[in-house]
């Protein structure tokens, strides 16, 4: 990947566990508020996992079911990878779900690197720093519910770099 820093004035690595649940469908919904706004020239996105464990592989079904019933497809295609030491320097921020996902970032990070590493449920209303939890061989209701936070948190985490 090129050097986006420059390229680009935002950019934003989503990662969860296996980058097919959470992470994907927060990418999903970013690009789609992104090109709703007409930013979608001045951001990167995109979304990783800690693990490889389904590298290659497309969102989870129930993911992309979600961002279809919410009109945010909009060409997205992704496949699922693992994130590298080099997004730390090439992503401005770098969103984990959960505690566990802050903890692995923290621990791949080069110990010099220029990332904001941090919750995306930090952008929750409360605002509060929230986990978002797996929805991962969940039913269609729990992914409703991420869903509807990874939204939320989307929805203020753009509205915080204008």
């Amino acid at each position: 990947m090129a050097d986006i820093e420059t390229a680009k004035p935002f950019s934003v690595l989503f990662v969860c566990l296996g980058n097919t649940c959470r992470s994907t469908m927060s990418e999903g919904i970013l690009r789609h508020l992104v090109k709703a706004r007409g930013l979608q020239d001045k951001w990167v996105i995109d979304s990783a996992g800690i693990a490889d464990w389904h590298k290659g592989k497309p969102p989870d079904e129930f993911t992309v079911a979600m961002l279809e019933r919410n009109g945010m497809m909009d060409g997205y295609h992704h496949r699922a990878r693992q994130i590298t030491k080099e997004d730390f320097a090439e992503f401005k921020y770098i969103l984990g779900m959960d505690n566990y996902n802050i903890r692995c970032l923290q621990e791949i990070a080069p110990l010099q690197h220029s990332a904001k590493v941090s919750l995306l449920g930090q952008y929750e209303i409360d605002g509060e720093k929230q986990q978002i939890d797996d929805p991962y061989m969940a039913d269609i209701e729990v992914f409703e519910e991420v869903y509807a936070k990874c939204l939320r948190c989307c929805q203020r985490f753009l509205d915080s770099q204008e």
